[in-house]
């Protein structure tokens, strides 16, 4: 692990921003990437949040990368570019939550704060036999009880490295690897049979689908892309116009959901893709339409900014998932494209 080797508290604080619900072998290539483009905070902190996100575009949970990118500032603005060394003013920034914070601290700074994120909650709850649901709030405050009582204070960092990689390889959700586990004589789970049933899980709620129109406007060998304001769900990313809406749409309705997503008049509407998606909390199904922009200049209560870009040029911002899909589809053969736009795109997506 490439930040395992530096103790520049930056570098620590991108691991654990990118880290955050996200496997080590995806975040590598990110986290070389981001440190080549942006080798010091003060370097993140100047960059365009359009920079930070396109480098980001691929590992998800966008709302990290604003938060990231809004820390580096503060920190350059009123920490003079140094990392904070106490959890008030960490808890302070942007996108600081106990566990990051935790980490910051005893990692780059050896503070005796024990982290607790899932591994570590997988852990202690096997060693204790905790068979309540581990989201719940009083079982999570033991468990932080439980990782302070356990916490090596004069070497945190290494505690808590080992504490997460200990969950990360050896006690495992699935097939843990009990007979090499160095703690296995200390674990109540283990010595009563209940490994595989701890950590418990809550009840899957069922997860709801979302339809949306995605309009591909054409105007001339330009197509029309919109960034999504900040705020929100895939805040700063651009996107071809998009709109909820109630069910699947007919291409007969297309022209009127695009006037009410972004203010012109269109015509072709030729379907082009159907593409899904599954978010945390909702799976959503886009359907693409190839559009002819006859009339209006873009304008979108959910986007701050529009751009009317060449083939050349689409490639050079960030996007959603969806988006990407649908930029990689017509750049890919741009000529074929242009020229078959098969009405059967829809089946099978």
């Amino acid at each position: 692990m490439p930040w395992r080797e530096s103790s520049d508290p930056y570098r620590i604080l991108l691991s654990e921003f990118m880290l955050q619900q996200t496997q080590v072998d995806t975040v590598i290539p990110y986290y070389d990437r981001f440190i080549a483009a942006f080798p010091t905070l003060q370097d993140l902190a100047r960059a365009d949040l359009d920079d930070v996100l396109k480098l980001w575009e691929g590992l998800g949970y966008y709302s990290r990368a604003r938060n990231l990118h809004k820390a580096a500032s503060a920190i350059s603005r009123e920490h003079g570019g140094a990392v904070p060394e106490t959890s008030e003013a960490l808890l302070s920034l942007p996108g600081f939550g106990p566990y990051t914070t935790a980490a910051v601290l005893s990692i780059a700074f050896e503070k005796p704060y024990a982290v607790l994120d899932g591994n570590v909650v997988r852990v202690l709850a096997r060693i204790h036999g905790i068979r309540e649901e581990t989201n719940r709030p009083a079982v999570k405050a033991a468990l932080q009880v439980a990782a302070d009582e356990l916490l090596n204070h004069r070497r945190a960092g290494d505690h808590n490295q080992a504490m997460m990689e200990l969950g990360a390889t050896l006690c495992k959700p699935r097939q843990p690897a009990c007979d090499r586990c160095p703690i296995r004589p200390y674990c109540r789970a283990h010595a009563h049979g209940w490994v595989e049933a701890i950590p418990r899980k809550p009840k899957a709620k069922p997860r709801p689908q979302r339809f949306y129109v995605a309009g591909i406007i054409r105007k001339g060998d330009r197509y029309l892309i919109s960034q999504r304001k900040e705020q929100g769900l895939l805040g700063g990313l651009w996107e071809f116009p998009t709109l909820q809406t109630e069910t699947e749409i007919r291409p007969d309705h297309v022209s009127a959901d695009l006037m009410k997503a972004v203010g012109l008049v269109t015509d072709t509407h030729q379907p082009f893709r159907k593409v899904k998606h599954v978010y945390t909390h909702f799976s959503a199904v886009v359907y693409a339409y190839v559009c002819d922009w006859v009339t209006g200049e873009p304008s979108s209560d959910e986007h701050n900014r529009h751009a009317w870009v060449t083939i050349g040029e689409i490639q050079n911002y960030a996007y959603s998932r969806i988006a990407r899909r649908l930029v990689d589809a017509i750049t890919h053969d741009v000529d074929r494209f242009q020229i078959e736009l098969k009405l059967d795109n829809f089946k099978g997506a």
